[in-house]
């Protein structure tokens, strides 16, 4: 997928206890393996790209090939068309199987008895259990944070700039969306959290905001390409004790 993925267990015990844990955690390399072979956009030979290009029909892929694009349909009708499984016109449903992959990982170390844990994904995160403290990446200044959260069972996803540019389409007009330096959601699963973050990051300040605002479990922060930050109301909730939130 192009990034970097990293687990933290903290409750995996001894003996036949953490075995098993060290098990599922070896599965779960393997299915994050597995589905950057079937979705990975980068590689000529996967599904997803194969689909891309004709060469193969959805009937012939694997079945979660017709589930990723069915639940990002569903994120598209949600957000009246801010996500997009076919940036540029090209199919592309990353927006959406980078926080499914992080969540998959964490549901196997689960099943494995694990329940204090976190997987990220590209610094994106899903945590189980509790309390962690997950720190948000300034976009423009590394090794700086905009805010810490804190909480039990989040889900923390981040689109930006900082690392690939422009890179985020406005799927309306075709053109990067440049409204926002990153947009920060915080919710429950990742899957869900990240393609939503795509979203209201292409949907600007004013109606990105506005629209995670309006979304009950959800809380968000935007950096403006001038520094400066927006919140939504219950944002400030979420900051871990001690740690300021910063300007506005």
């Amino acid at each position: 997928m192009g990034t970097v993925f990293s687990f933290t267990v903290r409750d995996a015990g001894q003996g036949a206890r953490r075995a098993g844990v060290e098990a599922a955690l070896r599965r779960a390399v393997d299915r994050l393996h597995r589905i950057d072979q079937v979705f990975s956009p980068y590689w000529r030979d996967s599904q997803v790209s194969r689909l891309a290009r004709a060469e193969t029909t959805l009937a012939d892929c694997d079945p979660e090939v017709a589930e990723v694009l069915d639940r990002c349909r569903e994120v598209a009708d949600e957000t009246d068309g801010w996500f997009t499984a076919h940036p540029g016109g090209r199919l592309d449903p990353s927006g959406w199987v980078k926080g499914w992959a992080v969540e998959e990982a964490a549901g196997l170390l689960r099943a494995a008895g694990a329940s204090d844990l976190s997987v990220s994904g590209g610094g994106d995160v899903q945590c189980v259990g509790g309390p962690w403290r997950v720190g948000i990446a300034h976009p423009t200044r590394p090794g700086a944070l905009s805010a810490v959260v804190a909480g039990h069972d989040l889900a923390v996803a981040t689109s930006g700039t900082a690392e690939r540019g422009p890179h985020i389409l406005d799927p309306h007009s075709g053109r990067p969306a440049t409204g926002l330096l990153s947009l920060t959601l915080v919710g429950r699963g990742l899957a869900r959290t990240d393609a939503r973050a795509t979203a209201a990051f292409a949907m600007g300040p004013r109606r990105g905001l506005a629209w995670a605002e309006a979304r009950p479990g959800l809380e968000a922060l935007a950096v403006l390409p001038d520094g400066r930050k927006r919140w939504t109301s219950g944002f400030p909730a979420l900051v871990a004790s001690g740690v300021p939130l910063g300007r506005a």
